[in-house]
C-alpha cells in the first residue's frame, strides 16, 4: 500500500508503528532503559543498557523468544564475575557474546580472567537515538547507538549498532560495526546467542539448518541420544547439549538458521552471511524450566578463548580498523513458508557451498 493510502485510512502513524522510551520499575529490570517497537504485525524491546540487544521479540502477539528464570535484568554488579554470570543472563530474543570472548569462562597463563560470552552484553549505548518516518513509500522504525568495551591500558573497541524495521516486514535488520579506536592489535570474537523459547518451541518444532557437518562440543552432547534438529519435550533436569556446525551457503555466503512450528503455523529465520561468521553453533536445552533452543552464528568458536590462542587464530583487530556485521531476524506464517525453509535447506546442503574451516 502507498503513502498516501495508509495516510488516508490513519489518523496518527502510531496506530500502525512507533519507537518508545520506556523505563522499568520493578525488580531487576528497575531503572533499565529500553526502546520499545511496534511495527505492524512486529512487537520487539531493545535494552539501551544493554548494548542495544534485544529482549523481546513477538510477532502477532506471540513470543518467539526465550526469557530465563532471572527474568527481565538491568545491569548488576554481578554481570561479569566468575560463576555468578549465569544469574545475570536472561535470554531475550538475542545478546551480543563477546569481544574478549566468548563460550566458558577463561584464564589466561598470565592470571587474566575472561567470563562466561564476554563483557559487551553488560555494556550500556550512548548517543542513541529512535527514528520513525517514511523514506519514499516506506515507513521504516531505525535505533541506532554506540557501545564502548574499553579498559585503561587495555582495549578501546566501540561497537556502532543499528537496528531497523520495516512496516509491512516481519522482520528486524541489525546492522553492527565494530571499530579499534586503540593504537594495538586487539583480539574481536563476535557471537549472536539468539534465543527460541516456547510456544513456537515445543514437541511440534523442528531445527531446520543446511548443516554439511555436525559435531558435539563435548562428551555430554555426544551422549545425547536425540537428533539435534528435533525438539522434545521439557525433562527436569537433563543436561544441556552444544552442537557445532558447518553450514552450507550460496556463492555469495549467505545463508540462514531457523525454527519452525508447523502446528503454531510460524517459523524464526536469521540470516546471515557465513563469510561474516564462519562458525554456526546450535544450543538446545531441553531441561524443564530452561526450556530454549539457542542459534548462534560467530566468527569464533564456542570452544573459546584458549581454543583460538592454543591454535593460533584468535581473531585480531587491528588498530583503527573496522568490521561490519549483519543479521536479520524475521517471522514468515504458514505451511507453505515452513516448506520452503525445507526447499531452502535441502537445496543448499546438495549444492554444498562453502566450507569454513572449523
Amino acid at each position: 500500500m502507498e503513502r498516501s493510502d495508509i495516510l488516508g485510512r490513519v489518523g496518527s502513524m502510531q496506530q500502525l508503528a512507533y519507537a518508545r522510551r520506556i523505563r522499568y520499575e520493578e525488580g531487576r529490570a528497575a531503572g533499565m532503559r529500553a526502546i520499545e517497537v511496534k511495527n505492524g504485525d512486529v512487537r520487539f524491546v531493545a535494552m539501551e543498557d544493554k548494548a542495544l540487544d534485544v529482549s523481546e521479540f513477538e510477532y502477532r502477539g506471540v513470543s518467539l523468544g526465550f526469557l530465563s528464570k532471572p527474568g527481565l535484568n538491568g545491569r548488576n554488579p554481578f554481570d561479569t564475575l566468575s560463576d555468578d554470570v549465569v544469574r545475570s543472563i536472561m535470554g531475550g530474543m538475542f545478546f551480543t557474546c563477546g569481544f574478549e570472548n566468548i563460550g566458558a569462562p577463561y584464564t589466561d597463563a598470565e592470571g587474566k580472567r575472561y567470563p562466561l560470552h564476554g563483557r559487551i552484553r553488560t555494556s550500556p549505548a550512548e548517543h542513541v537515538r529512535a527514528d520513525a518516518g517514511w523514506e519514499g513509500d516506506d515507513y521504516a522504525v531505525t535505533l541506532s547507538g554506540e557501545v564502548r568495551e574499553a579498559e585503561l591500558f587495555g582495549e578501546n573497541l566501540v561497537l556502532r549498532r543499528t537496528v531497523s524495521s520495516r512496516l509491512g516486514e516481519a522482520s528486524i535488520a541489525v546492522a553492527d560495526e565494530v571499530v579499534n579506536e586503540g593504537f594495538t592489535p586487539q583480539p574481536m570474537m563476535f557471537m549472536y546467542h539468539c534465543n527460541v523459547g516456547w510456544p513456537l518451541l515445543s514437541e511440534s518444532a523442528e531445527i531446520v539448518i543446511p548443516s554439511i557437518r555436525v559435531a558435539p562440543r563435548d562428551e555430554a552432547a555426544a551422549r545425547d541420544e536425540a537428533d539435534w534438529s528435533t525438539v522434545q519435550a521439557p525433562v527436569p533436569d537433563k543436561p544441556e547439549s552444544v552442537f557445532i556446525h558447518t553450514l552450507a551457503a550460496e556463492p555469495d555466503g549467505s545463508t540462514f538458521a531457523s525454527v519452525a512450528n508447523p502446528e503454531l503455523g510460524i517459523a524464526l529465520v536469521l540470516e546471515f552471511s557465513v563469510e561474516e561468521f564462519p562458525y554456526f553453533m546450535q544450543w538446545k536445552s531441553m531441561a524443564a524450566g530452561d526450556y530454549v533452543v539457542g542459534l548462534e552464528p560467530s566468527n569464533s568458536s564456542i570452544l573459546g578463548r584458549g581454543h583460538h590462542e592454543e591454535r593460533g587464530d584468535l581473531h585480531i583487530l587491528q588498530p583503527q580498523a573496522s568490521e561490519v556485521k549483519h543479521l536479520t531476524v524475521s517471522a514468515v506464517e504458514g505451511r507453505e513458508a515452513i516448506a520452503r525453509l525445507r526447499r531452502r535447506r535441502d537445496g543448499l546442503v546438495r549444492r554444498g557451498g562453502i566450507r569454513p574451516v572449523l
